[in-house]
Formats: structure tokens, C-alpha cells, sequence
């Protein structure tokens, strides 16, 4: 018999809105360095290498922040699954904020040498450990918050705070980049890395007042936590790992839109810098809108038909972004752009915190989606490296880019069609242990 635990009615309300802000403070520190790495990066720290071979360098940084993502999902998913959520949104916003202001606070190549990007990769690996843990963690204490009816809805507002960290970040980085060229590269880059302290404050303020889930507490109280979840997740929930990493490579999109093309436009086709942050700017303001919207959707419809085409419909509109970029097209560039990371690709990003999310079980639920979506987004952080390995210096060569994207986005939609239809299940019926293996399953003291 399950052990009744009680919810005050705006729980729910508190947890959507803690893992909004929490997710726009953590992802404006990941995302100021995409930036960053883009436009600045390449000059600071790697300045005696060819423009071309020091924009490749510093995109791979950018990417190098993934490849910590998957350590840091078994390390925080054991613990947000053994210990709950609460303690992994607290740890994951202290270490996000410090390193990142520590970024800021880096002497550049010319000042330390070879020291300057050896440390700059040091703390894009703490950012990386940090974001493994984050979304999994605030997906799954505001889906267990959630009533059934409204998962998708409550939890897609941790990706609407991923999309306006994302925001404030290039909002911060447009005055930043009309300084002039040696006053940027001085200090004005540091500026918006230096902001990151309020990361800190204002996340530990959130976060410290939110509850437990009700769901985690009460195998807390018929003392039901496993206390290997890693073991639970790989013995059961294979399939459904390798379901969640194979539809991760739709954040494939995100990183080619933010990051290449970004660099792209500015770096080989000379567009105005400013111009192109301004697309990423009105893109994530209308994600904004966009995202509950599906969410709403799939709360209605269920989640695979929204996935699907929230895959799909991106990874063709890539070939028209890219191609627009090419022909220094402003206009198409800002309505493809719009149409393609605004409107459609917010249909996988709006829904897949609940479509991961219901696959397993309350015990290994962060575990279970943590360490196949950063795998999976860490194949997506390098594509912006592969891409501009791909394309070289060659501003027509922009077509194998586009394939690549494609291809990921068809591997995502692909695997999200074998997946089981959840939205209209309850909690407790979530994941697929029979009840009859409970008693193999040791149990935490």
C-alpha cells in the first residue's frame, strides 16, 4: 500500500518555477561560452594559430564541455537517485556559477602561455559536470510534482529556462560585441562571465525553499530507494537508455544553430556579428511561447507524434538555415531561423523532459535520463567542431553540414517511434520492473 504523503496544491506551481529559473541562471553560464567560444575565444587563446585553425580550437573547448556531461550524470544520477533531487539542483547551481565566473577571471595566451587554454578547458569541464545533472534533476522533481494530464506542461518549463539562459546570454553578449575590438578582447568578454555570481545567490535562494517529491519521499519512508540505482537502471532499462541517447541527437540542431552557425555567418561569410545574435534572440523569444504550447499538445495528443515531428521538421529546415547563411540572405535567414529553432525544433525540446522522464520508475528516474541524454548531447556539443572541420574555410561547403544534422535528427525521430505512448499513465505505473523483483533490489538503510 502506498504511503500517503502530503502536497500543499501549489507545489506543483513552486517546482515548474524553481526548475524555470534554476535551468535560465545554469544554462545562461553553459551558453555565454558557446558564445564566447565563437566570437572571442579563438583571439584570446589561441591567438599564434592561423584564424581558421584558432576558431576550430576554440569551438573544440565549447565541445569539451560535453565530453564531462556523461562522468557527471552517473556521479549525480547516483546521487539525486539515492539521496533526492533537492541536494543535486543545489550542488549543480553552486559549481555551474563559480566556474563560470572563474572563466571571467582568466589571464589570456598572451599574459600565461599555454596555461591560459589549459585552464579554460579545466572549467568548461566543471560547466559540463555540472549541466549533466541539472536538467535530469529539475525534469524529475517537476514531473514528480506534476498531476497526470499536465506532465509534459509542468515539466517543459525546465527547457523554457534553458531557452531564455540562452537568451539572456546572447542579450548579454550584444553590447558586449560593439565594443571595439581591443577593448573587447581586453575585458569586455569578461563581463558577462562575471555576471554569473548571480547564478549562485538567486538559485541557492529558489532552490534551498523547494520540497522534496512526493514520490521520492515516500520510497524514502517504505525505505524502497535503491541503493545501487545505477545497477537498477543498466539491469532494467537498457532499452529505454539506449532509446533516450539515440533521441538526444536531436539537441544536434540546438548546438549547429547557436554555435556553427553562428560562426559561420560571422567568421566566413562576414555578416554582422550583432545581426546574427539578434536571430538567436527572436528565435528563443518565440520558443518561448512555443514550448508550453507543445507541451500542451502532447498533454492532449501524447508524445511520440509531437517528437516526432519536432525532429524532423528541423533537421530539413537546416539545409534552407544554412544555405540563406551562405547567401548572406538577412531576411530568409531570420525567418528560416525563426521557423526552424523557434517554432519546430521547440516541439522535441518542449516535451522530451516527460517522454524521457516516463520511461522509468521513481528510483532510477534521474539516473535513467541523465546519462543517455548527455551522451547524447554530447555527441551533439561536437558537432559544431565536425561541422567546422567539414566545412573548412569554404563558405559554399555547407551542404555536408546540413546532411549531418539531417541524419541525427532521422536517428531521433527513428527511435522515438519504438518508444511506448505514456501520456495518459499514472506515476506509479511508469517504467516496466515487475513488482516481483522488488525484493532482489537491496535496499537503502
Amino acid at each position: 500500500m502506498a504511503i500517503a504523503v502530503d502536497q500543499p496544491r501549489h507545489t506543483p506551481t513552486r517546482a515548474a518555477f524553481a526548475s524555470w529559473i534554476g535551468s535560465a541562471l545554469e544554462y545562461y553560464d553553459f551558453f555565454i561560452y558557446g558564445t564566447a567560444s565563437a566570437l572571442v575565444f579563438g583571439k584570446v587563446f589561441f591567438p599564434n594559430t592561423d584564424p581558421a585553425a584558432g576558431l576550430l580550437l576554440s569551438l573544440a573547448t565549447f565541445g569539451v564541455g560535453y565530453v564531462a556531461r556523461p562522468i557527471g550524470a552517473f556521479f549525480l544520477g547516483h546521487i539525486g537517485d539515492k539521496f533526492g533531487r533537492k541536494r543535486v539542483l543545489i550542488s549543480t547551481v553552486v559549481l555551474m556559477g563559480a566556474s563560470t565566473f572563474l572563466v571571467g577571471c582568466l589571464p589570456g595566451y598572451d599574459q600565461i602561455g599555454v596555461f591560459a587554454p589549459t585552464l579554460l578547458v579545466i572549467l568548461r569541464l566543471c560547466q559540463g559536470f555540472s549541466a549533466s545533472g541539472e536538467q535530469a534533476g529539475a525534469n524529475s522533481m517537476s514531473l514528480e510534482h506534476a498531476p497526470r494530464g499536465r506532465r509534459s506542461f509542468v515539466t517543459s518549463f525546465t527547457l523554457n529556462g534553458t531557452q531564455a539562459g540562452s537568451l539572456l546570454a546572447t542579450g548579454v553578449f550584444i553590447p558586449v560585441s560593439t565594443l571595439p575590438q581591443d577593448q573587447l578582447l581586453a575585458w569586455g568578454w569578461r563581463v558577462p562571465f562575471w555576471l554569473s555570481l548571480v547564478v549562485v545567490v538567486v538559485g541557492l535562494l529558489i532552490r534551498r525553499g523547494l520540497s522534496e517529491t512526493p514520490a521520492f519521499i515516500e520510497n524514502q519512508q517504505r525505505r524502497t530507494l535503491a541503493r545501487a540505482p545505477l545497477s537498477l537502471v543498466f539491469r532494467n532499462y537498457t532499452p529505454q537508455m539506449v532509446r533516450v541517447l539515440l533521441c538526444s541527437l536531436v539537441s544536434t540542431v540546438s548546438t549547429i544553430f547557436g554555435v556553427y552557425g553562428l560562426s559561420y555567418a560571422v567568421n566566413i561569410v562576414k555578416i554582422n556579428q550583432t545581426t546574427m545574435l539578434t536571430v538567436g534572440i527572436v528565435a528563443n523569444v518565440v520558443a518561448l511561447v512555443a514550448l508550453p504550447s507543445w507541451a500542451l499538445l502532447a498533454d492532449r495528443i501524447g508524445r511520440k507524434p509531437v517528437f516526432i515531428f519536432g525532429a524532423l521538421a528541423p533537421g530539413v529546415l537546416m539545409f534552407a538555415y544554412l544555405w540563406s547563411i551562405s547567401q548572406a540572405n538577412i531576411a530568409l535567414i531570420f525567418a528560416v531561423g525563426i521557423l526552424m529553432s523557434g517554432i519546430t525544433y521547440s516541439a522535441s525540446n518542449a516535451i522530451w523532459p516527460a517522454f524521457y522522464g516516463e520511461m522509468f520508475d521513481t528510483r532510477v528516474r534521474l539516473s535513467g535520463m541523465a546519462i543517455p541524454t548527455q551522451i547524447g548531447f554530447a555527441l551533439g556539443g561536437f558537432a559544431p567542431t565536425i561541422a567546422a572541420a567539414l566545412q573548412g574555410g569554404d563558405a559554399g561547403a555547407w551542404t555536408p553540414v546540413a546532411v549531418v544534422t539531417l541524419v541525427a535528427c532521422l536517428i531521433a525521430a527513428g527511435s522515438a517511434a519504438t518508444a511506448r505512448e505514456t501520456y495518459q499513465l499514472e506515476l506509479h505505473e511508469l517504467g516496466n520492473e515487475p513488482a516481483t523483483q522488488s525484493a532482489s533490489v537491496a535496499i537503502a538503510s
